[in-house]
């Protein structure tokens, strides 16, 4: 199972050229990850940034395609390997045209927060978390 979402093109987006800006793309995807954790896992941000946290440890992107502004884009993000603390992430942004835009890999880690707040160590996913990230493996 993919999770999948849209996003319109906004002029906030948009460089002097008329096209995203190529960090813009990274907002998305974070965006993305955001909505999957909170809507698929079932782990907020606003709560699970309290004594964790979900840093994304590598990042692998292909820009293949530029988009405009007032474009729609579909977003997909899916499990590639699940670890104990840590997941590999694809994802994929699609234009209306079926041409993709945007490609890669993202690595994500599990993290406690000591309560200093001043230094973070990994952790394991627990099983019920584990669980959901599954629903969302492909190869």
């Amino acid at each position: 199972m993919k999770f999948i979402k849209q996003e319109k093109i906004r002029f906030k987006h948009i460089d002097y050229a008329g096209i995203v800006f190529y960090p813009r793309f990274l907002e998305m995807l974070n965006d993305l990850v955001e909505d999957w954790f909170e809507e698929a896992l079932e782990r907020p941000f606003s709560k699970m940034h309290e004594t964790n946290g979900i840093p994304t440890v590598d990042l692998k992107v292909q820009f293949k395609n530029a988009a405009r502004i007032g474009e729609i884009l579909t977003k997909s993000l899916w499990v590639k390997e699940l670890k104990n603390s840590s997941i590999i992430c694809g994802f994929q942004f699609i234009n209306q045209q079926e041409k993709t835009v945007l490609e890669g890999e993202v690595t994500l880690v599990n993290v406690a927060i000591q309560e200093d707040r001043q230094s973070i160590k990994t952790e394991a996913f627990n099983e019920k978390m584990k669980n959901n990230i599954l629903n969302y493996i492909q190869s």
